[in-house]
């Protein structure tokens, strides 16, 4: 019995010992960051499976006199080819020939439209119509058809339609009042794809995953991912921004996409701060990170103020009138503010500091430029 008891109490003492040791090392451990857990389809895009940009040049008609001028010379050309086309002939000399008309109901514009992957003859498109002359709305217009071409020069479809406006323009009496840009429009619907592009799934050999960041640690985590959902080590990452995934020989290509697309992997986004310095805009990441830092934040304004004064002589004496600038100088220093952020400080603590004294927007790019110079700012700073 005693033998028995020895050795339960020295399993005990051990027990304890390694719970308290392994108990250290967890709490000493650093703590990792948590990824944020979303679909592939959400970050990344399957490689060959994109758009295409089409572009065309037609008429936009039935304006009400608010078309391009006269002083605009492709829309009348544009004008006598399409009625040429028609059956009309227009006169080439003369008071009624193509150089002397008139036509304010009309205007030049290009076409954008953007072809979706796997598009067949038929479907119908969006398309956004610009002014491509001097005309000041498009509103109650139609566009006339006009071909869509592609990179390569073929026309892979066909825009018609009224167009839509999102703004107006009213002038009248020399007084004009504006909303949005009246000289863009857009036709819901209004295209039509007439050719598609050649794209085969059935003769992929391999599948590539394109992560819209490039970052190797999502592109092993997302490999590993795929690996675990398909149970075969099938893909493997390329590079930063690369996932290759083999494909089997008669493997349904559209249902392994299905099946690659609805996985779920941890993401960690990079930390960034993006500033506009024209709007003053600032954004800040959450994941930004800050390091102590001591801020100093005043400023010295100087102003110059220029009076004109005229100096005016005594009657019956032989001065002049003269006109003098005076000039005064005021100069003003502002107090310096104060900002201190410890370890472990956050986004929120920094923007709050800054409004409490009082910084403005461009404030608030200049010390964020600075924290950059200085090291504090672990985050990639974009200035646009």
């Amino acid at each position: 019995m005693r033998r028995v008891k020895r050795k339960s109490i020295r399993f005990l003492l051990w027990y304890f010992v390694f719970a308290v040791v392994g108990g250290l090392t967890r709490l000493s451990a650093p703590a990792q960051d948590e990824g944020e857990l979303t679909r592939i389809k959400d970050v990344a895009t399957i490689e060959g499976i994109r758009e295409n940009q089409l572009v065309g040049y037609g008429l936009v008609v039935g304006l009400h006199g608010t078309g391009d001028s006269s002083q605009t010379v492709f829309p009348a050309q544009t004008l006598v080819s399409a009625l040429e086309r028609m059956g009309v002939t227009v006169p080439q000399t003369g008071s009624n020939s193509a150089s002397n008309m008139q036509v304010k109901n009309m205007a030049a514009v290009f076409v954008v439209a953007t072809l979706p992957p796997f598009s067949r003859p038929g479907e119908k498109i969006d398309v956004t119509v610009s002014s491509a002359g001097d005309a000041r709305s498009l509103e109650g217009g139609i566009l006339l058809m006009t071909p869509l071409y592609g990179p390569d020069g073929q026309i892979f479809g066909q825009a018609q339609g009224a167009v839509v406006l999102g703004g107006y323009v009213v002038a009248s009496a020399g007084n004009a009042r504006q909303m949005n840009h009246p000289t863009t429009a857009r036709i819901p619907g209004g295209g039509l794809v007439e050719r598609q592009v050649p794209f085969d799934l059935s003769q992929m050999h391999t599948v590539g995953v394109i992560l819209d960041d490039a970052d190797f640690h999502t592109a092993e985590r997302m490999a590993a991912a795929i690996n675990r959902t398909l149970h075969l080590a099938r893909a493997h990452a390329v590079d930063s921004r690369r996932v290759e995934i083999s494909v089997v020989s008669g493997e349904d290509i559209a249902a392994l996409l299905d099946k690659v697309e609805s996985i779920e992997i941890e993401v960690y986004p990079r930390a960034r701060v993006v500033v506009n310095e024209r709007t003053g805009t600032v954004v800040i990441g959450g994941t930004v990170r800050l390091q102590p830092v001591s801020i100093l934040h005043g400023g010295l304004s100087v102003n110059v103020i220029a009076r004109i004064e005229v100096s005016q002589p005594a009657a019956l004496s032989s001065g002049t009138t003269k006109v003098v600038e005076q000039t005064a100088i005021q100069a003003q220093d502002k107090p310096v503010n104060r900002i201190d952020l410890k370890e472990g400080a956050t986004v929120e603590d920094l923007v709050r500091e800054l409004q409490r004294t009082g910084a403005g927007a461009r404030d608030v790019i200049s010390i964020l430029q600075t924290m950059k110079e200085a090291g504090a700012l672990e985050a990639d700073l974009e200035v646009m």
